[in-house]
């Protein structure tokens, strides 16, 4: 299905990552991009795997920055959107939040433009010791007891490239095994779901408030011919039955904080909770966090600025 939608667009830094985060999730998105100078620095050098194909040069010569995009329905709530966001980025100087440029821009997008640009910078990208990311439209062949994850995201966030998905990926290929039942909170394009069943999991169950997350998912899970992977929309507590072994959520600190209090009851006794989405300085805080709701962190991982902690 071929549509338009909005794109707003912010450019800040990277302290403000999350709070700028924050005011997309305000307005009803359930999933924003990320990316920092640095992987665009990358992407431009060595045209590595993205969900971007262009930027402005301007845009790589600030430091310490991030670009955050997030994609809405082009109605008569747009505008709104457009200002709420406008003034709460502003607003974050008042909080003491170096904003960087804390620039605000939107465009209209062609979802089937959109999506076809990008994927010739969308590559296999090789992300653990076994997973191996793969675009439905290249060609790869696996290497030995490599894991090949076929994806085609479309306008859901989850390549595999992102430091906090990488992060993910490498926690499951650590803890899953074959009697792992694994619940994916805020699945995305489902990469995380496939990547637990490939890696021998028993069931995997992705939930997310994003319908167009849902749909990428189901795709995905098709293109990868698995029966063991269920995707559902809605939230955790509402749709999942059951108790995991494993629960993996990579969303946000604030997110991943409220889970720490919730998720305890859908987790079985020795079962493991890999959150991400946790920019490395918040890592405290959010350790701290959980281990007031009664966990025990068995490891943090970190890839740049990005973190993952992992609970029992």
């Amino acid at each position: 299905m071929n549509k338009e939608w909005m794109e707003i667009t912010v450019l800040t830094s990277s302290e403000a990552v999350e709070p700028v985060s924050g005011l997309f999730y305000t307005c009803g998105l359930q999933g924003v991009s990320i990316m920092d100078v640095e992987e665009i620095k990358e992407i431009k050098a060595n045209k590595t795997a993205t969900s971007y194909d262009y930027f402005e040069d301007s845009l790589l010569e600030m430091e310490d920055s991030a670009i955050i995009k997030g994609y809405f329905e082009d109605d008569e709530n747009f505008s709104k959107h457009l200002e709420y966001i406008t003034k709460g980025v502003k607003e974050l100087k008042n909080y003491g939040f170096d904003i960087g440029r804390g620039k605000v821009l939107s465009e209209k997008v062609n979802q089937e433009d959109w999506e076809n640009t990008w994927k010739k910078y969308y590559k296999p990208t090789k992300i653990s010791d076994r997973i191996v990311v793969k675009p439905q439209w290249e060609e790869y062949t696996a290497k030995g007891n490599e894991l090949v994850l076929e994806m085609d995201p479309g306008m859901a966030f989850g390549t595999g490239t992102h430091e906090t998905t990488r992060l993910c990926l490498r926690a499951l290929e650590k803890h899953v095994n074959e009697d792992s039942v694994v619940f994916d909170i805020g699945t995305g394009s489902g990469i995380l779901s496939i990547a637990a069943s490939k890696l021998g999991a028993k069931k995997a169950v992705g939930v997310d408030l994003d319908e167009i997350a849902v749909e990428s998912a189901k795709r995905n899970v098709k293109l990868n011919n698995i029966d063991n992977v269920e995707i559902l929309y809605g939230n955790l507590m509402e749709v999942v039955k059951g108790k995991a072994d494993i629960v993996v959520a990579n969303i946000m600190a604030d997110i991943v904080m409220l889970l720490g209090e919730q998720v305890r009851a859908f987790m079985k006794e020795d079962g493991v909770f890999i959150s991400s989405g946790i920019l490395v300085v918040r890592s405290e805080e959010v350790k701290n966090k959980l281990e007031e709701c009664g966990f025990d962190i068995v490891d943090i991982i970190i890839d740049g600025e990005w973190c993952s902690i992992i609970a029992k």
